[in-house]
């Protein structure tokens, strides 16, 4: 987060309007891979998140294959707290 990392949250749309994190760009499991070079335009890198940090785990993984930095920050809940704590 001190780098200024875009938060991607990997769940379907129907979880991410659940609940997210503020600023959070949700972009599905199945779409992250096709729209790596759009991710790569933030030029910033990437944590992504999901409900348990599965999906975000395959996702930060297809983003580095893409040549993004990007770190799985699990949890989207999990995530947020540490995020607000540390606001």
């Amino acid at each position: 987060m001190s780098k200024g990392a875009q938060i991607i949250d990997v769940r379907v749309s129907g979880e991410f309007k659940t609940g997210h994190i503020k600023n959070a760009i949700n972009i599905p499991l199945e779409s992250v891979e096709g729209k790596a070079a759009q991710i790569k335009e933030f030029n910033k890198p990437v944590i992504t998140c999901c409900v348990s940090g599965m999906r975000s785990s395959v996702a930060a993984r297809k983003l580095r294959k893409a040549g993004l930095e990007a770190v799985n920050g699990g949890s989207w809940y999990g995530l947020k707290m540490i995020i607000d704590h540390e606001v």
